[in-house]
């Protein structure tokens, strides 16, 4: 049990630990998990630890230590056994605390509406705290909703993208095909005409040869009557 705590010693919130020793109040938090895990004896107010002064120390030292946080962890409990076993010896002198309590009605009422204040102090706060946290839950719901949208919508971007890049696509290559298709209607009809153009011209050539032949024949003819008429004139 802690008794190394002076009386009045003021006590720290996590939060106030974390402005005060400068870092954030996750790894205040880390610390405090990484002290105890090692043997460390904090205040607790259920699950909430409590700080003093010589928890701060301890918090610093791990914050600058530049060891391993674990070792150092290990003879900041050494300290605080060390510390807490000198306390044992040492008697406290504390007073009646009855005595201390003020006798007369107006202090005493001056007591109470002090503590009625900071009761209605802490409800406010509570309640600040509450209203604070319910704007947050909110704000965490309506961003989560705008994450959804916003995913939405870039996947519906992204299909309607791969839509019109395959209409594209199909597009491209039903006019490729058209055009291939035509291309070769095409060639089969200059080779149609080709051909047809060659069987005319190698019929010309027929009906060419065949009237060179019947020319020869008949001037060959001619010249056989020619020499057989002079030939009488000869005898």
């Amino acid at each position: 049990m802690r008794n190394d705590i002076r009386p009045n010693e003021r006590a720290f919130s996590t939060k106030e630990v974390a402005e005060e020793v400068g870092i954030a109040t996750p790894t205040v938090r880390k610390y405090g998990q990484i002290l105890e895990r090692n043997g460390y004896e904090f205040l607790k107010d259920g699950d909430r630890r409590i700080f003093v002064e010589a928890d701060i120390q301890a918090l610093i030292a791990l914050r600058d230590t530049d060891k391993p946080l674990d070792d150092t962890a290990k003879d900041l409990v050494e300290e605080q056994k060390d510390r807490l076993e000198g306390n044992a010896g040492t008697e406290i002198a504390t007073g009646d605390t009855y005595e201390q309590l003020p006798q007369d009605p107006n202090q005493i009422k001056e007591v109470l509406m002090f503590l009625a204040k900071e009761l209605a102090a802490t409800r406010e706060m509570n309640v600040q705290l509450t209203n604070d946290l319910t704007k947050l839950k909110t704000t965490v719901a309506q961003l989560q909703q705008d994450h959804h949208v916003i995913s939405s919508s870039i996947g519906n971007s992204a299909q309607r993208t791969n839509a019109k890049i395959e209409r594209l696509s199909e597009q491209q290559n039903t006019q490729y095909e058209n055009l291939l298709a035509q291309e070769k209607e095409r060639s089969e009809f200059l080779q149609k005409e080709l051909q047809k153009m060659q069987e005319e011209q190698k019929k010309e050539w027929v009906s060419q040869n065949e009237f060179n032949k019947r020319l020869k024949e008949e001037l060959q003819n001619q010249n056989q009557k020619t020499g057989w008429f002079f030939s009488l004139f000869r005898k």
